[in-house]
C-alpha cells in the first residue's frame, strides 16, 4: 500500500519558491540555501504542521477542491519556512559542506539497499547507557560510507538517546536485480578504561533497481545490546 502526505508537497514547494525569491533579492541576510539546509528546514516545518494523507487519486482531487483549507496550509507553511531557514542557517550541520549540491544523488541501476542498523551500548559494570562515545561501523577493513550527510560514521552517543546508535550505509552496486548476497559488517567501540568492543554480524540483502528513496523502519536491522567492560572484567 502506498500513502502520500500532501503536506510535504506544500512545504517543499514553499521552500523552493521562497529560496528562489531570496536568491533573486540577493540574499540580503546571507542565509545558507544549500540542499542540506533546505532539507533541514523542511524537517523543521513538517514537525510543526499537521500531515494530510491520501491513498488514491480521488483523495488528491478532494484536496484540490478544498481550496480554503489548502490556502491556509500554504500560508502556515510559508510563515514557518522563513523561520526554519533562519534557524537552520544559523545552526548549520558541521559535517556538511553547504555547497549548492551537497546532498548525494541517488544511485541508478541495480543496487543492494542496505537497511538501517540500530543498536545500544552500555557500561557493563553498572548497565548505564554510554554517552560521549563514538561508535564505528566497518566493512572490508574500512569505515562504511553513509547514505547521506545526515548520518554519521562514527556515530556519537549522546546522553538523551540512551546509548542508541544508528547507521544507514550507502547502497552497494549489484550486477542484476533480484540477486541475493550476505554482507559482513562490524561495530567497533573504543572507550578509555574499557576493553575494545567489536561486534561482527551479517546482513542478507536482495538487490533492487535504484536507491531506497527514504528512511523506513521496515528496513531496519536491530543489533543485540552491547556491553563494555573494564580490562579483565567479568562479562558473564
Amino acid at each position: 500500500m502506498e500513502i502520500h502526505n500532501t503536506t510535504e508537497d506544500i512545504v517543499f514547494a514553499a521552500i523552493g519558491e521562497i529560496c528562489t525569491s531570496i536568491e533573486k533579492q540577493g540574499n540580503p541576510e546571507k542565509l545558507c540555501l544549500c540542499d542540506q539546509c533546505r532539507i533541514d528546514a523542511a524537517c523543521f516545518v513538517l514537525n510543526r504542521v499537521p500531515p494530510h494523507y491520501i491513498i488514491s487519486n480521488r483523495g488528491a482531487a478532494r484536496i484540490e477542491q478544498e481550496t480554503i483549507s489548502r490556502q491556509q496550509q500554504e500560508a502556515d507553511a510559508v510563515s514557518l519556512v522563513f523561520e526554519a531557514l533562519k534557524r537552520v542557517s544559523h545552526n548549520q550541520r558541521p559535517n556538511s559542506d553547504h555547497t549548492k549540491g551537497s546532498v548525494k544523488e541517488a544511485r541508478r541501476g541495480p543496487v543492494f539497499n542496505i537497511p538501517t542498523i540500530i543498536g545500544r551500548a552500555f557500561d557493563g559494570a553498572n548497565f548505564s547507557p554510554l554517552a560521549d562515545v563514538g561508535v564505528e561501523l566497518w566493512r572490508d577493513g574500512k569505515l562504511v560510507e553513509m547514505k547521506n550527510r545526515n548520518w554519521q560514521n562514527p556515530c556519537k552517543l549522546v546522553l538523551n538517546t540512551q546509548g542508541t546508535f544508528t547507521f544507514w550505509p550507502e547502497s552497494i552496486p549489484a550486477k542484476e536485480e533480484g540477486s541475493r548476497e550476505q554482507f559482513e559488517y562490524s561495530v567497533k567501540i573504543e572507550v578509555p578504561g574499557f576493553e575494545t568492543m567489536t561486534h561482527f554480524f551479517e546482513i542478507p540483502v536482495i538487490s533492487e533497481l535504484g536507491d531506497a528513496g527514504s528512511f523506513s523502519m521496515d528496513r531496519t536491522i536491530k543489533l543485540p545490546d552491547l556491553y563494555l567492560f573494564p580490562p579483565g572484567g567479568d562479562e558473564d
